[in-house]
This record gives C-alpha cells, structure tokens and sequence, in this order.
C-alpha cells in the first residue's frame, strides 16, 4: 500500500531539543506519526504519515477494558557521517505478528512495517540525535478500538508508530546497575503472554519494581512462576551470567520474552568462540557460583540500552557484589561491539545492519 503524507507545515513545527545531554528516555517525541486502520471487513487500510497528536477514543474501547494491545521497540542510530541506520528490524516486524497472533490481532504485512518504519524516519529525520549512546527510539503498537463491552476479539484496530529522541535508558547510563531479586510476584506463568510483547506484561510488573525502587535497586530479577527458583527476566531486559568460560543465559521456555538483543549476544559470543548454555539456572545456583569465585560477570540485554552491567544483584536481603561492583571485561566487549554495528562504526557480519537511504 502507498503510504500518503499529511505534513505539518514547517512554521507550526516543535522546537526540537538544544542540548542532547539532557534527553533522558521517552520524553521527547517527534512532528510525526504513522498511523493505519483495521476492520474484519476491509482489512488494513487508509497507511498515513501525519501529525503527532493525540487520539479520540471511545470510553468502551476494548483497549481500555480487555488490553488487546501490544507493542514493539526498535531504535535508528545516526552515523558518523550522518547515515541512519535500523538494527534488525526484520526480526521486529516478525515478533510483532507473533505477539499480535497470539492476542488474537490481525497480522501486520511486514515489508509494510519496515516502509513505514523508514519513511516515518525520513521524514522526522532532523530530530535524530548524533551523539554516541543517543537514538531514534521507534515504538509500533496495536490497539483494539471497537467499542464495546464484554469480553471479546476486536473487530476494528489502530497500528501506529511514533519516535523518541533518547538518550541513556538508565540514570545510571553504561554503569553497573542493581538488582533486586524479587520472590513474592511473579511477572507471568507458563502457558500465558510472557514470550510476547503484551501491554499487560508490562503492567504486571509495576509493584514489584517500584518495591525494588524504594529499597534503591534499579530493576527486578524475576523468578519462574512455578517454583519461585529458577531466573528468568530482569525487568525490561534478558539476562546473562558468565560463569567460568561460559556465557549461561536461561532458555526460552514460554515464559521468556525472546529478545533480539539477547539473540545478537548470544549469536556474537559463539562468533568469538565462547561456550554459550541456554538451560534453566536456579538463582541458589547463581548464589552458589558467587560463593565460589566462579561468577565473573552478570549483564542484563534489551533494545533499550543494549547491555546493561549488574554490579550488585540482592537476594533474600544479601547482597552479592559483581566484579568488585564495575563493569566487567567481556560486558563491555559485548557492548562495545554491538554499539559498534549500530553505529556503523564497526564490519557487520551478520546483515544485522540496515541502512535508510533518501
């Protein structure tokens, strides 16, 4: 589908930002968004690049009462010459209809997603921020907005995309960050949302992370929901534990989301000949490995700040220092590299990289 354009004249533009230091996370949004419709009957229709404003919605929106909603998260980096370039964002478009089939939502056509993810660019493109460690930060989301009470499929939705300048998705920045080990809630359970991204997964895990704020940590490691044993997420991000010589990470088990961060991490390290397991692995395993010297180093992995060093992680009120509490060696190796191919500072052997092109 052609994609039609309804600008915003350039004297009614935003004043963009003046200091990139000062962008902190989500705050600041473009001119421009992408928006198209659906219905049962007609399928997805009227694709539009126009002004960012706000919605109109229904009070008995489906949305609103049932959270059919689901989003992704994906970032554009400016080179040092000024190209823009897209970190796999084929793999968002794929993990986007994942989640949408399983909410039971229309599936989107993907070289669609990723037009309209590049023009919707293109066209806000002097809001992209230069600086090493800033970026577009591109959020795609689908909502239900039939309106209508009771419990039900939609029948009519609204996919649309906005970007965020962004700087550092942590106050702390590239700094050792610390978690607390959470056992009285749990995010999800097997044979629910937990491997999609669902707006619902997001408000589950709100108490236990403002519970961990309060005690000063920066995120929640989650336990499994069976058990109340074995590792799963941290917060927004996948989680990795470098034992000995071997980078562990739990499996996919259903209740994981299957990060494209924690793929390229774990995609690198066995380009660098690294022994990478992918298995369960109890958080009294971890406790234990600390005790013993044989955990080196804990990093968590997300497109929001692409890896993030653990320096403190607290268990049953103990806490168990990382590396002395500072970034450890291979972390910022994996960090470094990844950053690296955004930026397109860096070979990229693995097509990861797209470049936008006027």
């Amino acid at each position: 589908m052609k994609i039609e354009y309804h600008l915003v004249p350039e004297e009614k533009r935003k004043p963009r930002y003046t200091d990139e230091s000062e962008l902190g996370f989500g705050k600041i949004f473009t001119d421009h968004m992408f928006t198209m419709k659906f219905h049962r009957d007609r399928g997805w229709y009227e694709p539009k690049i126009g002004p960012y404003q706000s919605f109109e919605l229904d009070p008995a929106c489906i949305c609103l009462h049932y959270a059919q909603m689901i989003f992704e998260g994906l970032k554009a980096y400016c080179g040092r010459n000024g190209e823009i370039y897209l970190f796999r964002p084929w793999d968002n478009a794929k993990r986007m209809n994942k989640s949408a089939e399983r909410m039971c939502m229309p599936r989107l056509d993907e070289e669609l997603f990723l037009q309209a993810v590049k023009e919707l660019i293109l066209v806000d493109r002097e809001w992209i921020p230069k600086g090493r460690g800033t970026s577009f930060y591109i959020r795609p989301t689908m909502i239900a907005t039939e309106k209508a009470l009771g419990v039900h499929v939609s029948t009519e939705y609204l996919f649309f995309i906005i970007l965020s300048a962004v700087g550092a998705y942590y106050a702390e920045g590239f700094n050792p960050t610390k978690i607390y080990v959470i056992e009285e809630y749990t995010r999800t359970a097997p044979g629910g949302i937990g491997d999609i991204k669902a707006a619902g997964n997001y408000a589950a895990s709100l108490y236990a992370s403002s519970l961990a704020a309060k005690k000063g940590y920066t995120q929640v490691l989650w336990l499994d929901a069976v058990h109340r044993r074995f590792v799963e997420e941290v917060g927004t991000s996948n989680i990795f534990f470098i034992v000995g010589d071997e980078l562990i990470t739990p499996s996919l088990s259903g209740t994981i989301l299957p990060g494209i961060t924690r793929d390229s991490v774990i995609t690198l390290a066995k380009y660098w000949n690294m022994k990478v397991v992918e298995r369960p692995i109890a958080i009294d395993e971890v406790v234990a490995y600390y005790k013993n010297g044989s955990l080196k180093e804990v990093f968590a992995s997300g497109t929001a700040a692409v890896i993030s060093p653990v320096g403190v992680l607290c268990y049953k009120n103990e806490e168990m220092i990382i590396n002395g509490g500072k970034t450890g060696a291979l972390t910022q190796k994996f960090y470094d590299e990844l950053v690296g191919i955004q930026y397109g500072e860096t070979p990229d052997p693995f097509g990861w990289r797209v470049r936008i092109d006027n």
